[in-house]
């Protein structure tokens, strides 16, 4: 692999892990991100209630796990896919990204149980799974039409 290819294909996805797990610390627990989250939801309808917020709030929350490990998945895809030389099909990737994406999304909750302000939630390694279930049926869809592209712009054979 040359540094060409770690730079492009690995180096977004150690960024990324990188932030998942800041994302972990306290900078990010549910205290720290009302703090602004509140100023906001006041802005666009100073009459909501504690009970609309707090659901609000949560939505937001849940929905950050899922969008951050659809990401983690695509990421890892992309870098299996194209950054080694590893000629698998898409089941056999699909499975080391699950597979990969699981244990990272539980490190991340075992990290989490460490931290004061914030909890470890086996229900959030299934919204992970989600996320990455999500991000591998997108990239899986971003790569089949990409070859569709390609076979019609080569023309029948």
């Amino acid at each position: 692999m040359t540094f060409r290819n770690f730079a492009r294909f690995w180096i977004p996805l150690i960024l990324w892990m990188l932030f998942i797990f800041s994302a972990s610390t306290d900078a990010l627990s549910a205290e720290h991100t009302s703090r602004f989250l509140v100023p906001f939801l006041l802005w666009l309808k100073p009459d909501i209630s504690v009970a609309a917020f707090e659901t609000i709030h949560l939505l937001i929350r849940k929905g950050s796990h899922l969008a951050e490990y659809a990401i983690f998945a695509a990421l890892l895809w992309r870098a299996l896919h194209y950054g080694t030389r590893l000629r698998a099909n898409f089941r056999f990737e699909a499975g080391l990204v699950v597979f990969s994406g699981l244990f990272y999304a539980a490190g991340d909750e075992f990290h989490q149980s460490f931290v004061r302000s914030r909890g470890s939630s086996a229900g959030d390694v299934m919204i992970d799974c989600g996320g990455i279930l999500l991000g591998l049926f997108a990239s899986w869809a971003i790569a089949r039409k990409r070859r569709r592209a390609a076979a019609k712009s080569r023309g029948p054979t």
